[in-house]
């Protein structure tokens, strides 16, 4: 079994602030909210959709 996060998640999963589409950012492992201004971490090829576990955009 792969740890790797499979793309194509992307299509399925939305903010979970916004309801905004996200971006996958394959080098720092998040997917990225702009509206939100969070990106959320991918763990394991899991992405952690918690606003608590998000990171702040610059």
């Amino acid at each position: 079994m792969s740890n790797a996060f499979d793309p194509k998640m992307v299509e399925a999963l939305v903010c979970p602030q916004t309801q905004a589409t996200l971006r996958y950012d394959a080098e720092r492992q998040e997917l990225v909210s702009k509206q939100a201004g969070l990106a959320f971490p991918i763990r394991d090829g899991i992405p952690v959709m918690l606003v608590d576990e998000a990171r702040v955009l610059d």
